[in-house]
Formats: structure tokens, sequence, C-alpha cells
């Protein structure tokens, strides 16, 4: 045994500097490279954020028409990858079918094994490109019960037109394409998050980006961090969406149901984060979109349950919602799968994913922490 400090889950161990995303404790806000988000998610197109992440600042009128015309010609979905999504079972979780299509991706990439920063930078930004339709097609073939023609993409439409047109080969209402819009630029980056970190240690080996992208998806479906957006989705099918029903009467089943769980002390996902302790201070942008959504489609059942199990929460626990929470109804909403829910995480997260690996490869240090060990002492084996 050791008097060794052990800190599980390496909860309030500083790893390393960035310069990419904080948490502002004075104003409870997350900052990107030094920009509020909510700001950043007021108006900003996804593309100048994304810019923002990868290069460290917003871009000007001239580079975002560049990187924007880059993210427009790398849209199509690779035949490669089509192939290989269409062999796997519908049933499978698409987080696999993400993986998978990335580990292609990376394999067919012509520098794949560059790790100089300006192919490091047009990895990123193509991946940023290709993310959608591989998310989209895996929506359009789960919906189909097998193969299906992918939506091809338009250039004519902005990412998150594109994205919703390639997924449901309609274009969405403008209110629809501003809430997810604002969806991608707050699930875009996140700090030292379990997927960042792993994509870190990953890359602290000398692997490549591609690699590196694949073990973060890998982490990221876990339901402790990514998948908390379906767990949500989960929670309201479980009480039971009822679009015919009021919003005082789904408040007061919510409640119930709430009541009930934490009684019998289970696990609520969509509430309670690590590094907030007044509230994620994304929620209320999201939330925002939320209700614009709710109005929009007019699915105010939605609202009383999303109240009723906050309520019941705070009551009880004083426990704040964290992004997941107002995020996975408004997926629901917008017509996407639950399952489809951290598929969009990633490609909003790719941008923060990308922009960790470059900072780690520009100045890396291998990270291999040390540990506690506490099984038998020294012995040996019978007669030896």
């Amino acid at each position: 045994m050791t008097d060794t400090e052990i800190k599980k889950g390496l909860a309030g161990v500083v790893a390393d500097y960035t310069a990419i995303s904080k948490v502002n404790p004075d104003t409870n806000s997350l900052l990107y490279r030094g920009y509020p988000v909510q700001e950043l998610a007021a108006s900003l197109p996804f593309e100048a954020v994304a810019y923002l992440l990868l290069n460290g600042e917003l871009p000007t009128d001239a580079q975002l028409a560049a990187f924007t015309d880059h993210e427009r010609s790398n849209r199509a979905l690779s035949p490669d990858v089509k192939a290989a999504l269409d062999v796997l079972p519908v049933d499978c979780h698409p987080m696999d079918s993400v993986r998978t299509a990335v580990s292609i991706l990376g394999a067919q990439h012509p520098k794949s094994e560059d790790s100089s920063p300006e192919a490091e930078m047009e990895k990123a930004t193509t991946l940023f490109a290709q993310l959608p339709a591989v998310v989209a097609y895996e929506q359009r073939r789960r919906t189909a019960g097998g193969p299906t023609e992918p939506v091809a993409p338009r250039e004519d439409l902005d990412y998150s037109r594109n994205f919703l047109w390639m997924t449901f080969g309609e274009e969405a209402d403008p209110a629809v394409v501003d809430a997810f819009r604002v969806s991608m630029v707050l699930y875009a980056e996140h700090s030292f998050n379990a997927s960042t970190f792993t994509a870190r240690v990953i890359t602290s080996t000398l692997s490549d980006l591609h690699s590196a992208v694949t073990g973060a998806i890998g982490a990221l479906k876990g339901s402790l961090h990514g998948g908390a957006n379906e767990a949500v989705m989960h929670t309201f099918d479980e009480i039971g969406i009822r679009p015919d029903e009021s919003q005082d009467e789904a408040k007061d089943r919510a409640k119930a149901w709430m009541e009930d769980a934490l009684t019998q002390k289970k696990k609520v996902m969509g509430f309670g984060h690590r590094v907030y302790k007044h509230g994620d201070s994304r929620v209320p942008t999201m939330k925002k979109a939320l209700d614009a959504m709710i109005e929009h489609f007019g699915r105010h059942e939605i609202l009383g349950l999303y109240n009723g199990l906050e309520q019941a929460m705070d009551e009880a626990k004083a426990i704040k919602p964290n992004l997941d929470y107002p995020a996975g109804p408004t997926y629901h909403l917008m017509g996407f799968d639950t399952e489809l829910f951290t598929p969009l995480f990633i490609a909003a997260r790719i941008t923060g994913w990308t922009a960790h690996i470059m900072e780690q490869r520009a100045n890396n240090s291998l990270i291999r922490p040390l540990s506690a060990y506490n099984g038998p002492d020294e012995r040996h084996v019978p007669g030896a």
C-alpha cells in the first residue's frame, strides 16, 4: 500500500495548459479562445466558430470565405465509407458506424502519417466537412432499414442548412436551422473532458490525428459523457410523450416520475456537471433554442415534461440541468433518432478535438501517469 493521495477520475488534477477554452468561474461562463460561448452562439455561423477554435482568432471575411469554400467542397459522402456503413447492421449503435467511418477516412487520407502543422490543419478541416454526411447517411439508412441513397450535399447552403438537408432531404425552416446551429456551437468544445483528454493521450504517443479522433469517439459513446443526451430522451420516453396532453398534465406526470426515481435512488441523466458549481452556463442558450422548437412545432407537452423533471430535481437535490438536458428534446423535435444524438455531438466536437490534437502535438509530452499498487506483496510460484 502507499500513502500517495489518489485522485479518482483525476478529479482536480491539472494535466496541462490549453489556450482553447476555459470555464470562467467569475461569470460561470464557458469561453472559446476568450469569447463567451453564448455570445458566439447568438449570431455567428458554426463555420466561424470552427475557424476560431482551430486557428485561435475569429476569421476575417476573406478567411471565412476560404474556410467555407473548403468545407463545401469536401461534403460528399465517400463511396467507400457508404459501402462500409451499408454492411453494418442497422441496429448497431450509430457511434460504432461513425467510429468506423473515421477509421476509413483516416486510412485513405494521403497525409494520414504527416503530422506537420499544415497537414494536421488540412485533415482537421476536411474531417469537419466530412462528418455531417456520415451522420446524415446513418440516420437515413437506419430509417430505411438498410442501404439507401444518400442525399447529395448542396454548396449553396451553409453548414447547418446543408446538414439538415442531407439528413431529411428537404430544406429546414429557418427556426430549425438556427436552433441546430446553436446546438453545434454549444457542443463544439469543453476543455479537458473525457473524450478530449483521450484524444490528447493518443496524440501524445505520436499517433495520427484520425486515430486520436477514433479514440475520442469511443470515449464519447459512454453514457456518462456524450451518451447523456440520448439518456435524457429515454427518460422522456419512459415517462411517456403524449402530444395531445396539456403542458400542466405532462409536468405533473414528470414530477411524479422524478420523485419516484429519486426515492429509488435511480441515476437520472442530464443533471449536474463536475465543472459547473452553479449550473451549466450553456443551458440558458440551449433552453432558448428548445423553447423556439416547442413553439415552432406546437409541442407544449415537451415543455411540461422538461419543467416537471427540472423542478422536482431542484426541489429534492438542488441539482441543475446540464447541456444534454435541453439538447435531447431539441434534437427529438427536429426529427433525429435518439441514437443519433451523440453522433451529432461528434459533428460539433470534432472542432474542439482537432484543436486539442494540434495543440498537444505542438508542445508534446507523453501522457503517462503513475499508479499506486494495492495488490499482493511480492510472491513466488511454488517450486520456482
